[in-house]
């Protein structure tokens, strides 16, 4: 028996017409055209309407430190020193606030980019350190400095548009570039002998093509330690000044600086309608990475987007939180010149340690909590950083995690005791020398 092909298609079997419509022995001549191209269309609308996620999201890969992380937490015995946190818990005095600010029922909606509060004392504080009077309407408070780059670059960065991103750097805002579907155009720090590293501006006055719309400068640097001067900060300016292009400054490690009370910053340099956004967060000086408040200082002009995006992001970081963050501000100087002092004592404890061992290169970094040391001969250090962990229990996060010019090397966090330092000496020396 041969079955009959139907060459009908849908719109053929729907009835063109009254008459058709009252003709039941049309309709019924039909009917089995009719459930054949039902089952038909019902596969077709099936596969047309499966669900998926944006490709530029599923395009991105996942983090190498995390790759590295995953699956050991629980070890044993395991020193960590992959993530950037110190091993400090958040001070009794932040807590407290929290705390009180809990009890007056401070858990309602608030102002969508910060209470006045915490802007007001946040304005404060900077007019403070970079001797220019900076005003709270240039700040908004973000649940995160995360939050604040993924916002900030929401507002900038459109689907085929590039980011110029200073490398190696923390590998998250490259990647949020790139789920918003931009292109992330690296432009490598140069490798000194000593083992540290130095910016060239026009290597990134090169990299400007017309659909460059920021570059992305993380000073002082995670995980080099890397820190703009002055006038590099000035030569970078003078650059966005003259192409319309956005600097978007991480400074979250400011305060975690040597020689001197706080790092550069372009606060110190900018007009209020220059094209510059600094991003900060409570995050490393403060002891408050779990806390996830950070904000942002920027040109009033993009007040109103800031007010949009955030109230589209997370509607306002949580309001007691924020409460803590005026106190933190206002009376934690104490604790952040202990958190130096600590950071300090572990990075003149390791950077002399790491230098003893062959295989190692490293220079002291000027700011931050890191050590980003060249390793001869490791190949690829994602591997080298897994092998370590298995061989003498101690986590370091990979360099190549960190973007171009991280080929070769580890980073490792020395905002711990210096008991914990000592001991991840001792267990890396037999495998680093």
């Amino acid at each position: 028996m041969v079955s009959r092909v139907c060459s009908c298609s849908l719109v053929d079997l729907i009835p063109s017409s009254e008459t058709e419509i009252g003709n039941p022995n049309l309709i019924a001549g039909r009917g089995s055209c009719m459930s054949s191209a039902l089952a038909a269309s019902s596969v077709v609308s099936t596969a047309q309407l499966s669900p998926r996620i944006r490709p530029a999201v599923d395009r991105v890969e996942a983090s190498k430190i995390a790759e590295v992380a995953m699956g050991h937490l629980d070890r044993p015995g395991l020193i960590p020193l992959w993530f950037g946190e110190s091993d400090l818990t958040t001070p009794d005095f932040i807590n407290q606030a929290a705390t009180e600010a809990l009890a007056r029922g401070e858990t309602f909606y608030t102002h969508k980019r910060g209470i006045p509060e915490l802007r007001d004392t946040l304005a404060g504080d900077m007019s403070g350190l970079y001797g220019r009077t900076s005003s709270s309407d240039r700040v908004s408070v973000t649940s995160s400095g995360m939050s604040a780059i993924m916002i900030t670059f929401q507002i900038l960065v459109d689907a085929g548009e590039e980011v110029i991103i200073i490398s190696p750097v923390w590998p998250n805002a490259a990647l949020v570039v790139e789920t918003l579907g931009g292109t992330p155009k690296f432009v490598t720090l140069d490798r000194r002998q000593d083992g540290g590293f130095s910016f060239d501006v026009e290597k990134v006055r090169a990299a400007i093509g017309p659909k460059t719309r920021a570059i992305f400068v993380a000073s002082p640097g995670n995980p080099t330690g890397w820190t703009m001067s002055s006038q590099e900060q000035q030569q970078l300016l003078d650059v966005a000044r003259e192409t319309g292009v956005w600097i978007v400054s991480d400074e979250v490690y400011a305060r975690m600086v040597y020689d001197r009370k706080a790092a550069p910053s372009f606060l110190e340099i900018v007009e209020e309608d220059d094209p510059v956004i600094v991003v900060n967060s409570f995050s490393k000086s403060w002891a408050m990475t779990g806390w996830r408040l950070g904000w942002l200082t920027h040109p009033p002009m993009i007040d109103p987007a800031f007010d949009k995006l955030v109230e589209y992001n997370t509607s306002g970081a949580p309001t007691f939180l924020q409460y803590a963050g005026v106190t933190a501000i206002k009376e934690g100087e104490p604790f952040v010149a202990s958190m130096l002092e600590r950071c300090r004592k572990g990075r003149d404890l390791v950077i002399p340690a790491l230098q003893s061992m062959g295989r190692v290169q490293v220079a002291n970094p000027d700011a931050s909590f890191y050590a980003f040391f060249h390793v001869n001969g490791a190949g690829d250090t994602l591997e080298l950083a897994r092998s370590l962990v298995e061989k003498s229990n101690v986590g370091l996060a990979p360099g190549n995690a960190f973007g171009p010019g991280g080929d070769g090397y580890l980073r490792l966090c020395f905002a711990s005791s210096e008991e914990t330092l000592s001991e991840a000496m001792d267990r890396l020396r037999p495998h680093l020398s």
